[in-house]
């Protein structure tokens, strides 16, 4: 049996990245899956490789800043599947970067609003469905950016992502005793679309990766790992933590 068998779960942010690579570990590790993102074609994609290593999933396509689609997706766990056990929600953008007196007012609430209010509105779909289960889990996709450390240029990203750990921890207080756990991801330097945005010539790259600890950025799939942990039974005793998966980036000074 995988960690994860008999679990319904949610992943929002599915069509690229780490809800893609913690989609199909979720699915290889057993759950049903609902996944989301903006893409359809990349979500049927993820879809057949799902199937192709015989998991079970469906997607609906869309924008979380739409304001009814937090609660079709609930209700198509619950529809297709029964419950909702676990929820990672992921989805995120870098948002308009400019220093503090230069970004935009329109830049800086579409930045919160996709990053945190939209995961605030899953959140509160997706936990009195894991009330009706007697408990769940919810992760949330947050960085090192705003949590640990300040970067120059990201400061409508890096509040989002702050949010993002103090959502999870009123949760854990405010669901604890009813065994809905809520945990933050502060991920490091990841070698995805949005990463490459910030990595985009070998002079940007290299500097990213010198500044871990491990001298490199990730693979989708480690962090995947992360969540796959904070989603299981394995951490049944870990809730409202900010955990780093960043390869020792906010420590370094090497």
């Amino acid at each position: 049996m995988g960690a994860l068998t008999g679990k319904v779960a949610l992943i929002t942010g599915a069509s690229s990245g780490i809800g893609y690579a913690a989609a199909r570990l979720f699915a290889f590790e057993g759950a049903e899956l609902v996944v989301t993102g903006r893409r359809g074609d990349a979500l049927d994609a993820l879809l057949d490789e799902i199937k192709a290593d015989g998991g079970v999933a469906v997607a609906l396509a869309g924008d979380l800043r739409d304001d009814g689609l937090p609660a079709r997706l609930v209700e198509r766990a619950i529809g297709t599947f029964g419950g909702l056990d676990i929820a990672l929600n992921n989805a995120g953008m870098l948002g308009e970067m400019a220093p503090v007196a230069e970004i935009s007012l329109a830049g800086w609430r579409e930045t919160i609003e996709i990053n945190l209010t939209s995961a605030f509105a899953c959140a509160q779909s997706q936990v009195p469905a894991m009330l009706a289960r007697g408990g769940g889990s919810l992760v949330f996709t947050s960085t090192f950016v705003g949590p640990l450390l300040g970067f120059p240029g990201m400061a409508a990203y890096a509040a989002a992502k702050a949010g993002l750990v103090g959502l999870a921890r009123v949760i854990a207080v405010e669901y604890g005793v009813q065994k809905i756990r809520a945990n933050a991801l502060l991920v490091g330097g990841t070698d995805t679309p949005m990463g490459r945005d910030v990595t985009n010539t070998p002079e940007a790259l290299a500097f990213v990766e010198s500044l871990h600890a491990l001298k490199r950025i990730a693979d989708p799939r480690e962090i995947a790992q992360a969540a796959l942990f904070l989603a299981s039974d394995a951490s049944s005793f870990v809730t409202g933590s900010a955990m780093s998966v960043d390869g020792g980036v906010s420590m370094t000074r090497t």
